[in-house]
């Protein structure tokens, strides 16, 4: 759990290290500060920006995947600009504006480090089981090992890592057991908080109409379809008046919302069918038919951990992600 001034709702507010230096990149090529043709070294970056290369390596595929940068001699990266030539400049002197960054960045904390390391541990478990080293780990981000143990502790919390018999810091690959095991205890919470539930009807109506708005597109995006179930969560879930109920509920969701988010980062699309049957839940609930809506949700929590397990296999013909830290050794 964080300490005092932090609450696990404070952590998911903050844009993770990666995004930062993004928005960081894009605001100065905005302002005409990294000007086209410009080399943008990833080890000058990371230097000024106080993060690790493999953070700012990400920082910049991702702006490469909005056509504000591209690839320069498969080494690196340049501005975008019709006609420009590669030219090389050292990073560290020239002026950029940090107006985007927020005062914790350049100032390592457990926080920041937090954000990061969530984000790399909850892609691993699709793809097997990985060691986490509390050494390179703490070389990585600059910050000592006692740093590190505290932030693998948080995340040990949450279930997202776990220490082995030997007490190595390990994450644990989602099996397809697995993954049916965490939806049987999903049909079981979730039926029950359903059923206890006090529900807003009127929040309920809106997030149909939110449902019926997104259906009309040909696609839903991966924020749009996460931002649709946990409002679902909230609004049927957790207006349980038992609070032990609804942080079970919650902590049960963890991993399969980690799993769920590494398919979509391999490209699988969100299923517009399952916000369907999100939707009919709904329309029961708010006829006042609990028991058609609990049952809705049991057949809707059947087929995702069906259609989660079948994505799963996909993994196994694809090759893990190569920009995983190296704190992360497969095992």
């Amino acid at each position: 759990m964080p300490v005092a001034e932090h609450t696990h709702e404070d952590l998911d507010k903050r844009a993770p290290l990666f995004e930062v230096a993004a928005e960081f990149v894009r605001h100065n090529i905005a302002l005409g500060h990294l000007k086209p043709g410009l080399v943008l070294q990833e080890s000058a970056l990371s230097e000024r920006l106080d993060m690790s290369r493999a953070t700012l390596k990400r920082a910049l595929e991702i702006v490469e995947s909005e056509g504000l940068i591209e690839r320069f001699s498969g080494r690196g990266f340049v501005v975008s600009g019709a006609g420009a030539k590669p030219q090389r400049e050292d990073l560290r002197q020239i002026a950029l504006d940090h107006s985007s960054l927020d005062d914790s960045v350049g100032k390592p904390s457990w926080l920041r480090v937090y954000d990061d390391v969530a984000f790399h541990v909850t892609r691993c478990p699709v793809f097997g089981r990985y060691r986490v080293f509390e050494a390179q780990m703490a070389e990585e981000y600059g910050v000592s090992r006692t740093i590190i143990r505290d932030v693998l502790g948080r995340l040990q919390e949450r279930g997202l890592v776990q220490k082995s018999k030997t007490s190595r810091w390990v994450v644990e690959p989602l099996t397809s057991r697995k993954i049916k095991d965490k939806y049987e205890l999903r049909n079981i919470l979730e039926v029950a908080a359903l059923q206890s539930a006090k529900l807003p009807l009127q929040d309920i109506q809106k997030l149909i109409s939110e449902i019926d708005s997104l259906s009309k597109q040909d696609q839903v995006s991966e924020d749009q379809w996460f931002a649709l179930d946990r409002k679902f969560f909230e609004l049927v879930v957790l207006t349980t008046p038992n609070e032990d109920l609804a942080e079970y509920a919650s902590s049960n969701r963890i991993a399969l919302e980690a799993c769920q988010a590494a398919l979509f980062s391999l490209g699988l699309p969100p299923d517009k069918q399952s916000l369907q049957e999100l939707r009919q839940v709904l329309e029961l609930a708010l006829s006042g038919s609990i028991s058609a809506a609990t049952s809705m949700l049991s057949t809707h929590l059947a087929k995702a951990s069906a259609r989660t397990i079948a994505q799963l296999k996909i993994t196994a013909i694809i090759a893990p992600p190569p920009d995983f830290p190296s704190y992360l050794q497969f095992s």
